[in-house]
């Protein structure tokens, strides 16, 4: 049924035939990462060579060559062209690799990798190869042991071989200059600080968009825009992306100089997202698109989301943190420019036509109407519903009339509730407050809208909303017994206040004094801080999640201290502490890709397809890994790519080829030689015979159940699983729990 209509890139046939009549010179543009081959994608090969988890991957500037990086603490070289290992570089970490990178504008000759014992190495292949047979003959040319904790990802600019950047989980992002020093000064010296802190985030963690920073951003993963290489993007333990102009930060800086973050030219972050507190959601990875117009985010516990980065059209999609609260009270929403107050009375015309005459356009909208409204009674998965007006709203919205977009957000507000896939309910109210910006006096839009802040426990607002609708229908039966369920679920709140907080979450009671995280609860808060000494725990399934969204015992500050062996360790001197903060304005989401599951790794990517982007990726935790069209969020493709966790998506620069890496200790080749065009493929783990609808639900109740429980008894188990030896943090394996 989803795959009744096409897709928006044509017909792949007719654009052969046009190269051939106009020779165009961005034929393969346009053929790369088209549909039709995306969906004939299938395994053709696994790389063999690794003995851990592939945690990462990148392809050199023309594609000749894969290098990859992995828990065995080997990277990897191998040749796209036979697709075979050219070379293993035993590189000397101590703990799981989790970023690799070629340097650019080194014809390949130069290799970079980050890792959980916090350091940065650099490699030279041709010196490795020349003397690969001789006994510890992979000396790395430059070694840097600045970080405190471990480096979860690196950047290049395109045409510097001179500099790499390295984003760590101690709050900084750091840059190395090659030309400055091959590694940091040796112990003891006079001069041992080093002074390569681009970005201070040690105090930039927010936990909504009002709040001042105040804890460590454990830094997770950057990116570096290839068409404007000053803008730097970054993401880590809370729910908002920065974006920096390099150009108007502040002088590199030390550890001891503990600054207030720089200010950012822009904050990412769904606006439903911006707002959660103390909660563990993070991001696992950002990246920019091709051209550099927009970003990908990837959270732990939710989706992957699409935002504009477009200076100039981005503050179209901008919010401030009294939107956050005025999209869901109905007073605010009356005293806003955009809309005015429901009154009864008030028509709208819906059976009004799209436009004058009909049209391709016309038709086409009407069949996915049809296809929504047949969802909605039913007939059939909502999901396919959600995806027809998906491809109204997103694809068609400047070519269709106030009529049918009103009637469509409706629909899909009502197909949201109805699927009640985790944050549906939010969708809808998004839904809900466009539609009743073209027709303020919607009973249906305000219905659904009642009904969805009724399950986000916001009830006082729910009955605000139906109560309106009552006087706007006073004698529908179907309004009235709607507002009395809101009024019963009011009344059942009221009696349950002492259970919860205002707004309607559980109340958990901790001891006074003590701060909670993972490592209090499983450790004791009275730890040895000998037992500290070495590199931190890892694990390449279960990070610090659920530590993320609380107040970190172990802080930056600390680790700095016990890094070096300080043992009186009182904090850093901050700076500008007495300044009032400003709360800032945050780009919302331009669309959401939803299917797969990221709860179990934060090393999770999600990444642009084709040279012009056109598509979305992104692993799973079911084994899998998703494929969406970008602009609409509709699903293209589905595939088993993983016994476990599929982890790494890199498509290749110019062929059809895409490299996917997870818990098994292979890389996997996927190019489009099925003879069956299909949404699932043959993978890794045999034939998927799933149905793709279940494989969702699966993942949608993963992803509910897990993050319920704050502490779920499989990552206790996992985190004791392993003994600890010498007084020093060992790597853990990346086996499931």
């Amino acid at each position: 049924m989803s795959h009744s209509f096409g897709f928006h890139d044509g017909n792949i046939t007719d654009l052969i035939n046009r190269r051939t009549l106009h020779c165009r010179h961005d034929f393969n543009h346009d053929v790369q990462m088209h549909s039709s081959l995306l969906r004939r994608l299938s395994l053709e090969r696994e790389l063999e060579g690794h003995l851990g988890c592939v945690n990462s991957m990148a392809w050199n500037t023309d594609g000749s060559l894969l290098v990859s990086g992995s828990d065995d603490t080997q990277i990897n070289i191998w040749s796209y062209s036979n697709q075979k290992l050219i070379h293993s570089i035993d590189t000397g970490h101590s703990a799981n690799i989790f970023c690799t990178k070629f340097l650019p504008e080194t014809s390949d000759e130069l290799v970079v990798s980050g890792a959980g014992d916090a350091e940065v190495r650099v490699f030279n292949l041709s010196q490795s190869m020349r003397n690969g047979l001789e006994e510890g003959s992979d000396n790395p040319s430059a070694v840097f042991r600045c970080h405190t904790r471990r480096v979860k990802k690196l950047a290049v600019e395109v045409g510097n071989p001179n500099v790499v950047w390295s984003a760590s989980e101690d709050g900084t992002l750091r840059q190395h200059d090659f030309r400055e020093g091959a590694s940091c000064p040796p112990a003891g010296s006079s001069h041992q600080e080093c002074r390569n802190i681009l970005l201070d985030l040690r105090r930039g963690a927010k936990k909504s968009l009002e709040d001042p920073p105040k804890q460590c951003l454990a830094l997770k993963s950057c990116d570096i825009s290839s068409t404007r290489p000053n803008l730097l993007l970054v993401g880590g333990s809370d729910t908002f992306a920065r974006l920096y102009d390099r150009r108007m930060l502040p002088i590199l800086s030390s550890s001891q100089e503990k600054l207030l973050p720089p200010p950012c030219v822009n904050y990412f972050c769904p606006l439903h997202l911006s707002d959660l507190g103390n909660s563990s959601l993070h991001l696992t990875h950002v990246a920019f698109s091709p051209c550099g117009e927009e970003v990908l985010l990837s959270y732990s516990g939710e989706y992957v989301y699409l935002m504009d980065a477009n200076l100039a059209s981005a503050h179209k999609m901008s919010y401030t943190s009294r939107d956050v609260s005025k999209i869901t009270s109905l007073s605010l929403l009356r005293d806003g420019a955009e809309t005015c107050i429901p009154m009864p009375g008030a028509s709208f015309n819906e059976s009004l036509p799209i436009n004058r005459g009909a049209s391709p356009v016309d038709d086409r909208c009407r069949k996915f109407f049809q296809i929504a409204e047949k969802s909605l009674k039913g007939e059939t998965d909502y999901f396919y519903g959600i995806e027809a007006c998906n491809e109204i709203l997103d694809y068609y919205d400047y070519k269709i009339g106030s009529a049918m977009m009103h009637k469509t957000l409706c629909t899909r507000a009502s197909l949201f509730l109805k699927r009640k896939w985790r944050n549906d309910s939010q969708m809808a109210i998004r839904d809900c407050n466009r539609a009743l910006k073209i027709n303020p006096s919607s009973t249906r839009a305000l219905i659904s809208m009642a009904e969805a802040l009724s399950v986000l426990d916001k009830h006082e607002e729910a009955l605000e909303f139906a109560s309106v609708a009552l006087s706007l229908a006073p004698t529908d039966s179907d309004v009235m017994e709607k507002v009395e369920i809101i009024k019963k679920a009011v009344a059942a709140a009221e009696a349950d206040k002492g259970n919860t907080g205002g707004d309607g979450t559980f109340r958990r009671n901790y001891p006074a004094g003590t701060l909670v995280s993972v490592s209090d609860f499983i450790y004791g808060i009275e730890s040895d801080d000998a037992s500290l000494d070495g590199p931190e725990r890892e694990d390449s399934i279960f990070d610090e999640e659920l530590e993320a969204g609380h107040e970190t015992v172990i802080s930056a500050e600390v680790d700095f201290a016990r890094h070096n062996g300080s043992s009186g360790f009182t904090g850093l001197p901050c700076k500008n502490d007495k300044e009032p903060y400003q709360p800032e304005r945050a780009i919302d989401m331009k669309q959401r890709y939803v299917g797969h599951c990221n709860i179990g790794t934060d090393i999770k990517q999600a990444s642009f397809l084709g040279q012009r982007g056109e598509y979305v990726a992104s692993g799973s935790d079911d084994g899998r890994w998703f494929i969406w069209e970008k602009k609409t969020g509709r699903l293209i493709k589905m595939l088993r790519g993983d016994d476990a966790v599929v982890n790494c998506i890199q498509g290749h620069p110019y062929d059809c080829t895409i490299a996917t890496s997870g818990i098994d200790n292979t890389i996997k080749i996927w190019t489009p030689t099925s003879p069956v065009s299909s949404i699932v493929a043959a993978g890794a783990a045999g034939p998927e015979a799933s149905n793709p609808l279940d494989v969702m639900q699966e993942n949608q109740n993963r992803l509910c159940q897990i993050r319920e429980a704050i502490l779920p008894f499989g990552l206790l188990e996992r985190l004791r699983m392993h003994e600890f030896t010498d007084a020093n943090f060992q790597p853990f394996e990346c086996t499931q729990a």
